[in-house]
């Protein structure tokens, strides 16, 4: 994935400050730690390659397979298709089901000549979600944590200091845009080198405190999913200055409705834009409102 239009948006580079008082002394309790797994016992394989539907009611599908050619997992759901690179030493890789109720075809691909691919094994499943939500409350490739996580921990200190959601959001939110910087160095580099497949680390971004957009919104997610929070990590093109910039951002749901910043409002039971790069630099006018928005995939 090339990330060449990422904006640039330092941290702390003009953002208001945001705080949020808790109307009372509660605090959130989120719900237990959803996870996601590969189950080798339930795996249905052939041609050195499994795929785990097991747990499709919780949102995702668990790959592994062995190659020495570069691989690649196709999940599609009608006219809608999502290509994930796979490793082909026999790694378990976790994708999401992100388009909602209904017959997916997940296909294990392996590399012929230059971009061509050829389909090494397959598996298909007639999905029915848990909830619509299940999706965006686990991790998966593009979304990476685990219940140790760092950025889970630390998540879980801030939601222990939190009145609902909307403060949570709040608090991660002000954490991010005030200690991660925007890292030109690896937006340059990834322009340069025309890099592709490019995979988020959320644990390294808050070691770092540095990160390019994608970046930015996989921590969110990740923070966020953990304690019982849906997010998307969305990835897209926004208008910005005249032109078209490639970017990611996220969206979180709340049930609670109530100021997350001095910008963004989450309305009650409504999917709510949140763009944490642009915010860190203090332009308000791109948060929020979902104008000048163009989604492409979601995560």
């Amino acid at each position: 994935m090339l990330i060449s239009g990422c904006s640039a948006a330092p941290a702390g580079s003009g953002a208001e400050s945001r705080t949020v008082a808790p109307a009372n002394s509660t605090h959130y309790e989120p719900p237990a730690f959803r996870n996601a797994e590969f189950h080798p016992d339930a795996a249905v394989s052939g041609s050195g390659a499994e795929i785990d539907l097991s747990a499709v009611s919780q949102g995702y599908v668990a790959v592994r397979a062995q190659s020495d050619k570069r691989l690649k997992c196709q999940v599609v759901y009608g006219d809608v298709k999502y290509n994930y690179d796979l490793p082909g030493d026999g790694t378990p890789v976790v994708y999401p089901l992100q388009s909602g109720n209904g017959q997916y075809n997940v296909r294990v691909m392996q590399n012929t000549t230059e971009n061509k691919y050829m389909e090494l094994f397959s598996a298909q499943a007639d999905v029915v979600l848990d909830s619509e939500f299940e999706p965006f409350l686990r991790p998966s490739q593009r979304v990476a944590y685990s219940v140790d996580s760092a950025c889970v921990l630390l998540a879980s200190d801030i939601s222990a200091q939190a009145a609902d959601a909307a403060a949570v959001v709040s608090s991660v939110y002000e954490y991010i845009q005030s200690n991660v910087d925007y890292d030109y160095d690896k937006a340059q580099n990834i322009v340069d080198n025309n890099v592709t497949g490019y995979l988020p680390d959320p644990d390294e971004t808050l070691s770092t405190k540095k990160g390019i957009c994608y970046d930015y919104a996989a921590l969110a997610a990740a923070m966020l999913r953990s304690q019982g929070i849906p997010t998307k990590l969305i990835t897209g093109y926004v208008s910005s200055g005249g032109s078209e910039l490639y970017h990611a951002w996220n969206m979180i749901w709340l049930e609670e409705s109530g100021w997350i910043t001095v910008e963004i409002r989450a309305p009650r039971h409504e999917w709510q834009r949140i763009d944490l790069t642009f915010a860190a630099a203090g332009q308000s006018a791109l948060v929020g409102d979902g104008k000048g928005y163009a989604d492409k995939e979601v995560y």
